[in-house]
């Protein structure tokens, strides 16, 4: 496969798909690959890097069961619980966000749907951010209806974050208690209400490389905004605990793949920094644009700051 005929390709309006032979990812030369996925990026995406930050709104006793996660009920990891954050806790952590530069800041609720109650705060929660701070609002708050999605909408949140986690053929194996098509549908209600959508999921779980490559293929098929990519650290006394951590060339091959085939959504790297070097730097000459950042989501490995200056030494801050 000429990777630089391709790349010119998808930049004159090719899309990959599933008609197509993609079994040249699987072992192409890496550093082509990276390099041709950054094309893309410098493309679809410029030279700004995109930050977003999260708040845990809600912590532990989640009823689903995947297998990856310290919030679920069925994996004793003795994880912190706690009920949703005041308004003001949640507004410190926004503004001090917004102060270090951070574009996107999100509260991340443990569980499969908030409560009423917990609902009826949370846009309450969202209506006064929108009024007293100018960064970006996402939610990522597990399932809700049509009419839950559109008075986070009109409540000033303009984004969604919703994980597929893994392939269509792999979900089985990660989670039982939803289904893919759950994921879906809940993505397809975000969108129906306005929101853009960001949806990603976990690399490393056991799943192989060809379903990694169904992964990007799903998302392709969503059109989503934002796909986040996490590579697991495995967590003490969940199912997956002793898995392999990735190495650093299966994730840079992994962000290759996800932008050749997804070249205009944000690739936003998420968990599993802290194994690679340089604070991930390869990631974001290899295709990735964003980023989750800060000490919220602490299997990032890396600070807002360490962030904040590896872009701007990047110039794309």
């Amino acid at each position: 496969m000429d990777l630089n005929k391709l790349t010119n390709e998808i930049i004159d309006g090719r899309r990959l798909t599933r008609e197509d032979d993609l079994s040249f990812l699987i072992d192409c030369n890496l550093d082509e690959l990276s390099r041709e996925a950054d094309r893309l990026r410098e493309h679809f995406s410029g030279n700004a890097a995109n930050l977003c930050a999260i708040i845990a709104g809600k912590g532990g006793r989640c009823p689903e069961n995947c297998r990856f996660c310290a919030q679920s009920s069925h994996n004793p990891t003795g994880c912190e619980t706690f009920e949703l954050l005041d308004y003001d806790t949640i507004y410190k952590a926004a503004l001090r966000h917004q102060n270090d530069g951070v574009h996107r800041f999100a509260i991340v609720n443990s569980g499969r749907c908030p409560s009423t109650d917990e609902f009826e705060k949370l846009i309450s929660i969202y209506e006064k951010l929108s009024e007293e701070l100018n960064i970006s609002l996402c939610a990522s708050l597990g399932f809700l209806t049509d009419e839950q999605f559109e008075r986070l909408f009109k409540a000033g949140v303009r984004r969604y974050h919703n994980n597929i986690e893994t392939s269509r053929s792999y979900f089985p194996e990660i989670c039982t208690t939803h289904t893919f098509d759950d994921k879906l549908r809940n993505i397809k209600r975000a969108q129906k209400a306005g929101l853009e959508v960001c949806s990603g999921g976990i690399i490393g779980m056991g799943e192989t490389v060809e379903q990694r490559i169904e992964m990007a293929l799903d998302l392709s098929e969503l059109g989503v905004k934002s796909i986040p990519i996490n590579a697991l650290i495995p967590i003490p006394n969940t199912p997956l605990a002793n898995l392999r951590p990735l190495t650093e060339e299966e994730i840079i091959r992994a962000v290759g793949i996800f932008r050749m085939i997804n070249p205009e959504p944000d690739i936003r790297i998420a968990a599993g920094r802290k194994l690679l070097c340089d604070n991930g730097r390869k990631l974001f000459t290899g295709g990735a644009n964003s980023t989750i950042t800060g000490n919220m989501l602490t299997t990032t490995g890396s600070t807002t700051e360490m962030d904040v200056k590896m872009f701007r030494d990047m110039k794309r801050l």
